[in-house]
């Protein structure tokens, strides 16, 4: 029921930045918590950040809090993901995804449902 398009990917030396877009259509994006989740090769994907629905509650995995920051602008139905001070280890492709209920908090255990194809972020030495 939603569509989700990420973008802002590419590569970037550490201790660089990228922000990351999410782009949701397909229902009503402003109900539902999102998140962001990276993936490198032979890995699991992993919880980077979520936002609630309201955009009031954030959260991040140890691993990129004080660098990340997620934001959301319900109006233009897009997620944000402002990446700083990046490090080779940042590198992964990252999926944006929506829970599956609405008025969710983002938080990293809890299920999301619905999930964009990725964007690649490549960080250099």
């Amino acid at each position: 029921q939603v569509q989700l398009v990420e973008s802002g990917g590419g590569l970037v030396q550490a201790g660089g930045s990228l922000r990351l877009s999410c782009v949701a259509s397909g229902r009503t994006f402003w109900r539902y918590a999102m998140g962001w989740f990276r993936q490198a090769p032979g890995k699991e994907r992993d919880f980077v950040t979520g936002i609630s629905w309201s955009g009031r509650n954030t959260f991040y995995a140890d691993s990129v809090k004080g660098r990340f920051t997620i934001s959301r602008d319900n109006a233009k139905n897009t997620v944000y993901l402002q990446m700083n001070s990046l490090k080779p280890e940042d590198s992964a492709v990252y999926y944006c995804a929506t829970e599956g209920t609405p008025y969710g908090l983002g938080l990293r255990n809890d299920k999301y449902e619905n999930w964009g194809q990725g964007t690649q972020v490549t960080v250099s030495s």
